[in-house]
């Protein structure tokens, strides 16, 4: 069991970040809510207390009992939570007249565990309307900037500390130094959290809890569906069973594609044509949710139509990742809806099927490194992400076969022009949009009244923020040039400048 860094959740905008930065230093780190969480844990080494949106001057404010871990465990408050301890200590917290927001220099001339090795003069990231008004019983200043006089403690007698800024984001240009000081040198942590450890123990634990049972996933040729695969492939072999469903929906010759990949890795595939199924249950539906939910409908009558046909099935397999758990148990309670292309909700209660979910403690970036260490095809390992409802997001409007067909050649078009340009790696993810809009266009001496595609790429680490990819010139005019010639009913390409937020990545 590697060591654990706990990470109490206020509600920052942040809070995965944190979780994130500790796990690049090779440190576990586990999310949990602040009105929820375990006082237990095994091989616990440290708690760390997130930012949040709220004051602690609230009447609401967040407020849990930390005796569990308060002198007991180290412990780092950042922004909310240094103003937490704060507050428990019996200090004041109030609103600043001089509100911090952005970049800060933090002024540190007293030497401690938490800051030791930080430039004088370090730029930090400040992200805080209320300030440190008066220091708590026990509260050493180790640090300050020009505007507030707290910007970071440290308790007497015990290795709690609090910091009125930001470590985890990259405008604090050593905030990971600062980190490193606080798991490695406060909490003790031996960095044993590996992607070899991981899959190591992740197998031993899947021989364990599967027994000779025979599992069903359902792959979708990303990468979160196949590292899990590969996972339990090597846990429980000819034991599992893979289906890869045809939706009609997919990029072109991607299924033919995507199941010779499958195949080359060992892997017990079968391929399900059910592209009508689809297109019958997507017939006339223009909103995106009816159809998203139209085929999320489909894909569970498919994909049980085919597992009945499997013996002794006991488990379904999911390609679950940590943010979906974070998301779905989130401050404020359960969400509303977990994103459909990340489970396949209403098969184990139809089926009667346990879950086992490989993925469910790591984020996208440990996925694909654990994709590494088990052979996962480099083509397949670094793919762009794409859409669990495929090109039906992609297609504003209703569906028909035709506008998947023109679509598919368009989209082929873009993306085999970034991988031909050296490009696609530079991408996060891209793709093209059929727009429901035609518009008036000339081909010889013919007017024409055709469709219009519009190029999507964005740079991206986790997708959670976005910003459109700044492509060279001539390589968009090459492109729109050929999906133009060479897709009939085309006349017309643009290029989406929009980043998000504003905007989401996919259109729909």
């Amino acid at each position: 069991m590697s060591q654990t860094i706990l990470i109490l959740d206020f509600g920052s905008q942040y809070t995965q970040l944190i979780a994130r930065r500790l796990r690049e230093l090779n440190v576990y780190s586990e999310i949990h809510p602040y009105n929820n969480f375990p006082t237990k844990i095994d091989n616990l080494k440290g708690v760390i207390l997130s930012g949040s949106p709220c004051s602690v001057n609230d009447l609401d404010a967040p407020n849990p009992d930390l005796s569990a871990f308060r002198g007991k465990y180290p412990l780092l408050g950042v922004c909310y939570g240094a103003q937490l301890l704060t507050k428990l200590t019996g200090g004041e917290v109030g609103a600043s007249h001089t509100r911090e927001y952005g970049r800060a220099h933090l002024i540190h001339s007293e030497s401690s565990q938490l800051l030791n090795g930080l430039s004088a003069n370090t730029q930090v990231w400040m992200s805080h309307s209320d300030t440190i008004k008066k220091p708590g019983i026990g509260m050493q200043i180790i640090a300050h900037t020009e505007s507030i006089p707290v910007a970071a403690f440290k308790m007497e007698n015990e290795d709690t500390y609090g910091i009125q800024f930001h470590p985890e984001v990259t405008h604090s240009e050593e905030g990971m130094e600062l980190l490193k000081n606080f798991v490695y040198n406060i909490c003790k942590c031996e960095a044993d959290w590996t992607p070899d450890n991981f899959v190591n123990t992740c197998v031993d634990s899947l021989k364990v809890q599967l027994g000779n049972d025979e599992v069903v996933i359902g792959l979708s040729g990303g990468v979160d569906s196949s590292v899990a695969a590969l996972l339990l492939h090597q846990a429980i072999d000819k034991r599992l069973t893979c289906l890869f469903i045809d939706n009609g929906l997919l990029r072109l010759n991607e299924y033919e594609e995507v199941l010779h990949s499958y195949k080359d890795l060992g892997l017990k595939v079968i391929g399900v044509d059910a592209k009508d199924q689809f297109y019958l249950a997507l017939k006339g539906l223009e909103d995106p949710e009816a159809k998203r939910k139209a085929i999320g409908r489909v894909f569970i009558e498919v994909f049980e139509q085919e597992a009945k046909k499997l013996k002794d099935v006991k488990w379904l397999a999911q390609g679950t990742i940590y943010p979906d758990v974070i998301e779905s148990v989130s401050v404020n309670g359960p969400s509303a809806t977990i994103k459909s292309h990340h489970n396949v909700g209403g098969l184990p209660d139809k089926m009667n099927l346990k879950i086992v979910e490989p993925l469910r403690m790591l984020f996208k970036d440990e996925v694909r490194r654990v994709g590494d260490v088990v052979k996962l095809p480099h083509h397949i390992l670094h793919r762009h992400p794409f859409p669990g409802p495929g090109l039906a997001i992609r297609i504003l409007g209703d569906i028909t076969p035709e506008k998947v067909a023109l679509l598919q050649q368009a989209d082929a078009i873009f993306i085999n022009g970034l991988k031909e340009h050296n490009l696609y790696n530079h991408v996060w993810q891209a793709g093209a949009i059929f727009l429901p809009v035609k518009s008036v266009g000339v081909m010889g001496d013919e007017r024409t009244y055709e469709h219009v595609i519009c190029l999507r790429a964005v740079t991206s680490f986790d997708g959670m923020t976005a910003d459109w990819s700044h492509l060279p010139h001539e390589f968009l005019a090459k492109i729109s040039n050929q999906i133009i010639n060479k897709v009939k009913g085309v006349n017309r390409v643009v290029y989406d400048i929009s980043s998000k937020p504003p905007a989401t990545i996919e259109w729909e």
